[in-house]
């Protein structure tokens, strides 16, 4: 039972990512930016979202622990 919790949690935050990582991507190249550029804005807001999940992780179970 925990094991199935843990796996679709981590599936849904990286749904969330990726769908943030593509909307900022998008949003950049609307804005004019370079494809280089468009994909470095992509992966940063990929990369925040997943370091917010973990800094959420880490302050819940310190919480309840």
């Amino acid at each position: 039972m925990a094991i199935s919790v843990v796996l679709l949690t981590t599936a849904l935050v990286i749904v969330v990512a990726l769908l943030a990582a593509a909307g900022a991507g998008k949003l950049a190249r609307m804005d004019g930016a370079t494809y280089p550029t468009a994909l470095t804005r992509a992966a940063t807001a990929f990369a925040a979202v997943i370091t917010l999940a973990a800094a959420v992780t880490a302050a819940v179970a310190a919480i309840f622990t």
